[in-house]
């Protein structure tokens, strides 16, 4: 029979839970209610009040082509660095799951780059993929401007991706060979005494199982790159060249505390919420359907 905690009263409950809603609306909602009510006014850059505008912040945000660049920007890195570091990810769990040589020291060495903080990896990969010096100097010396981010959008957008998905790999790995783990080797045997070989057996018993966790990771990863890749681009490319890594992150920061538009930045961050939600329902609308949960 399941036990469950009850309180002999209700009070008690309603205090072990208060300080956890302190802490959302604290963080979450409070911010949130601030970034909303700005958004729909004109914030002056030194103080001294605010004029309500409504909508007009969404309507200049949203007329303006920059700012439909940095959601396409967004979008390509999204996609492809949620792309890159679970496809990685999911090729070294399955090797590890299969425990080939060096499987137990890969596994404990794979999350590391995950606890490492966005800016120091920044600062890392910006000497590793610079140009004039390292492996890309030696790439460039043999194809003279192969490769230079500073100058070229897309080797700009190729290095924040590259830097992204790296410091991701080691979080997808470990739930991906968690997963691959809790499949009963009885199955796998099974199939190997079948006749089948090591892509079928994946392809057709490991990969259907191990959906509910390609699916988590897939939502993790687009919410995630589209967060959390700020300090990467601050200290990579600053948005550039020519605005080509401008992400909406990132020009919700350079327009709210460089060009002090707190008004418009208030409203761009609402936009990013939104955008965000709309994928995550998208996802677990069209997506979620395709995921065999045992």
């Amino acid at each position: 029979m399941e036990k469950r905690v009850t309180f002999s009263s209700w009070t008690i409950g309603i205090l072990f839970a208060v300080p956890q809603l302190l802490l959302i609306f604290t963080f979450f909602y409070w911010p949130a209610g601030q970034a909303v009510y700005w958004s729909l006014t004109l914030q002056q850059p030194w103080g001294g009040g605010n004029i309500w505008v409504g909508l007009d912040n969404f309507r200049s945000i949203l007329s303006n082509a920059d700012y439909w660049n940095s959601i396409t920007a967004s979008l390509v890195f999204a996609g492809i660095s949620t792309g890159l570091a679970m496809f990685i990810a999911l090729v070294l769990a399955a090797l590890t799951d299969r425990q080939l040589a060096g499987s137990r020291f890969y596994r404990v060495v794979l999350i590391w780059p995950y606890g490492i903080a966005a800016p120091a990896l920044a600062m890392a990969f910006r000497f590793i993929l610079a140009p004039e010096a390292g492996f890309m100097a030696v790439v460039n010396q043999v194809w003279p401007g192969f490769w230079d981010p500073g100058l070229d959008g897309a080797d700009a957008m190729a290095s924040i991706i590259i830097a992204f998905s790296w410091k991701y790999v080691g979080y997808n790995f470990i739930f991906f060979l968690a997963a691959f783990q809790a499949i009963p080797r009885s199955l796998i045997e099974a199939a190997a005494m079948d006749g089948s070989g090591v892509m079928r057996r994946f392809r057709d018993i490991q990969f259907p199982l191990i959906t509910p966790t390609i699916f988590f990771l897939l939502v993790i990863n687009i919410t995630e790159s589209f967060q959390d890749s700020f300090g990467i681009v601050d200290i990579m490319t600053s948005g550039g060249p020519a605005n080509a890594t401008n992400l909406m992150v990132y020009k919700i920061y350079s327009d709210g505390f460089k060009g002090l538009d707190y008004s418009g930045a208030a409203a761009q961050s609402i936009i990013l919420m939104l955008l965000i939600i709309v994928l995550t329902i998208f996802q677990f609308r069209f997506i979620e359907r395709r995921v065999h949960y045992r």
